[in-house]
């Protein structure tokens, strides 16, 4: 293996890791390689994300390098984190809202259940966009949350109220979820056009 394939491949493993990061030893491991070439090869990677200027480093945290961002350009994150953009909402966060919005208070499990699959990081990053938040606990056994808007989704979304919502015209149908989303999807597309047209 050629010394930049093998830079390129540590680059990928240590994408793949993600927050967990890898040891030397576990990518001299995974590529085969004498812990010396695997250790000389991840230090030039550190070198050239530095070098050519590019927005992640090589950082290592508690014996173990993962990719990073640059503290410099924290506060961009933070635009992106806070915004509700539909370009910054995946199809699950948005889904996820959809039913929340429309079926709030309502428990993780109830919303695993009309999705059918695991929401947890949706909620997680709905709630950090202050999208959604905990507004109590349900009867139930072992207390679960209860989640329900805020008054930043009000606003993102242009409503003054949640008697604003567009109204599903088969709530009760099957497909009520794809059309809770649409809706939800149209509203804040207009209400970025909206917001976009400058005054005159």
């Amino acid at each position: 293996m050629d010394y930049k394939t093998l830079k390129s491949i540590i680059e990928g493993l240590l994408f793949l890791s993600g927050d967990e990061g890898l040891s030397v030893r576990q990518i001299a491991e995974i590529t085969e390689q004498r812990a010396d070439v695997a250790g000389r090869a991840l230090e030039e990677l550190r070198e050239d994300f530095t070098q050519q200027g590019r927005g992640l480093q090589v950082v290592q945290i508690a014996g173990n390098y993962r990719l990073a961002t640059l503290p410099d350009h924290a506060p961009y994150f933070e635009r992106l984190a806070y915004s509700p953009s539909r370009s910054s909402l995946s199809q699950a966060a948005l889904e996820t809202l959809a039913i929340v919005a429309y079926r709030q208070p309502i428990t993780r499990v109830e919303i695993e259940e009309i999705r059918g699959v695991k929401s947890e990081r949706a909620i997680h990053t709905l709630s950090n966009k202050d999208l959604i938040q905990e507004v109590g606990r349900a009867e139930a056994v072992g207390r679960p949350i209860l989640y329900g808007t805020t008054k930043s989704f009000l606003d993102s979304f242009g409503l003054a109220s949640l008697q604003e919502l567009p109204e599903p015209s088969n709530f009760d149908t099957s497909d009520s979820l794809e059309e809770e989303t649409q809706l939800l999807f149209n509203k804040l597309d207009s209400q970025m056009t909206f917001d976009d047209v400058e005054p005159s």
